[in-house]
């Protein structure tokens, strides 16, 4: 009998698929679950869900250290922001899907399978890594067979098929940052209740104290928070905690999905805001004027591809060229402030800055201010012109 590799995650829709693709489709399943960062108790859960139902074989693979330093200081590098918030989801979902394929490599399966649904981004994102770096038939499923949840659940029930309770949101988490959306989140006029939170606290319960620090880049990678060097994993952790406790990282909005449907999502990602607002600060501080809004329109266009699971588009590649190029100056270090939701610039530092303490200052006597006269004289020229002959 083949073999399919099952991307897992022991919830609803992946249990689901174990038996689908045992029943419907005549294959043997095994089962992976790639660590990203999710809660220790959802990676227990999926193999002990796996073990019950009887799969051939189910693997963790642990790629947090991969995750970050391969994947998310890309995404800190680029200031990827999709629409409004830091890509979190989306940003692990490539590392996730070539785990897959070497397993499936590995295993000498036929076929890799997974649990999404016909209506979300992460059908696009694991497919078409999939598609790009290997030749295995993909089956979906919960699209194929178009199951509602509740003809999923019902299916469970049937077969004896244990599952979790009832969760009241759809959460997706890894050490970047969660993504929470469904039940009552998917009207967009009712406000998230505060137990959705689990990273960040509400304006009312954040502390009451200003917090200062100071993040430390090299080549636009954090290296260090208030002169402790650690591993970015690390660093991380800590940058949520720090934010988190300051209401720091909440984002709700009404995200435009790649199949055309808006969609409300909710996001905890305080890390991530803390380290793209600090990065930002040290940019602003080497970067030349050109450079900085070359970069801000490559943010855009990396996050969109991102966003739209296009990892393997030779553009991104071409763009990592130019982000590294520009980023082997975004060394040095920014002092913050952060309070009850808010995070300010307070200073920042760098062997490579652009800003001239001597020229800048008013009382600079070596530079004739009368020198500048004739560049004014020539600016807007063809304006001053323009309106002339058209009085």
């Amino acid at each position: 009998m083949d073999k399919v590799i099952l991307a897992f995650s022991g919830g609803l829709d992946t249990t689901v698929c174990v038996k689908l693709l045992e029943e419907n489709y005549g294959y043997e399943v095994i089962t992976v679950c790639v660590d990203v960062g999710q809660p220790k108790e959802e990676i227990e859960r999926a193999e002990n869900v796996a073990k019950k139902i009887g799969v051939l074989k189910h693997i963790t693979i642990d790629a947090k250290d991969e995750f970050a330093e391969d994947y998310i200081t890309k995404g800190i590098k680029s200031n990827a922001v999709y629409e409004g918030y830091p890509l979190s989801t989306a940003l692990a979902r490539p590392l996730i899907a070539i785990k897959i394929v070497e397993v499936a490599e590995k295993e000498g399966a036929t076929a890799i399978a997974h649990g999404c649904t016909g209506k979300g981004n992460d059908q696009f994102r694991f497919e078409s890594v999939i598609r790009a770096k290997s030749d295995f038939r993909i089956i979906a499923p919960v699209r194929e067979l178009n199951l509602t949840r509740t003809e999923e659940q019902e299916y469970a029930k049937k077969h004896d098929i244990p599952l979790s309770s009832d969760k009241l949101y759809s959460i997706d988490e890894n050490i970047w940052g969660r993504s929470i959306e469904g039940d009552l989140l998917e009207d967009p006029i009712n406000e998230p209740a505060e137990d959705a939170y689990l990273w960040t606290k509400s304006g009312v319960d954040a502390k009451d104290e200003v917090e200062k620090l100071t993040i430390e880049f090299k080549d636009g990678v954090p290296i260090a928070i208030n002169d402790e060097k650690a591993k970015l994993i690390d660093l991380i952790a800590k940058a949520n905690k720090i934010a988190g406790d300051h209401g720091i990282g909440r984002i709700d909005i009404i995200e435009n999905r790649m199949v055309g449907l808006k969609s409300r999502e909710v996001y905890e990602v305080p890390g991530a805001t803390l380290f793209i607002a600090a990065h930002k600060a040290l940019e602003q501080l080497v970067l030349t004027k050109d450079e900085l809004r070359f970069a801000e329109y490559i943010s855009t266009v990396y996050a969109d591809l991102v966003y739209s699971a296009l990892w393997y588009e030779p553009l991104r590649e071409d763009l990592d060229q130019a982000i590294d190029n520009m980023q082997k100056r975004v060394t040095g270090k920014v002092n913050l402030k952060v309070y009850k939701g808010n995070i300010s610039t307070i200073g920042r530092t760098s062997k490579y800055s652009l800003h001239d303490l001597e020229q800048i200052s008013f009382e600079d006597k070596e530079n004739d201010q009368n020198e500048i006269e004739g560049m004014i004289k020539h600016h807007g020229i063809q304006a001053t012109l323009y309106q002339r002959l058209n009085k």
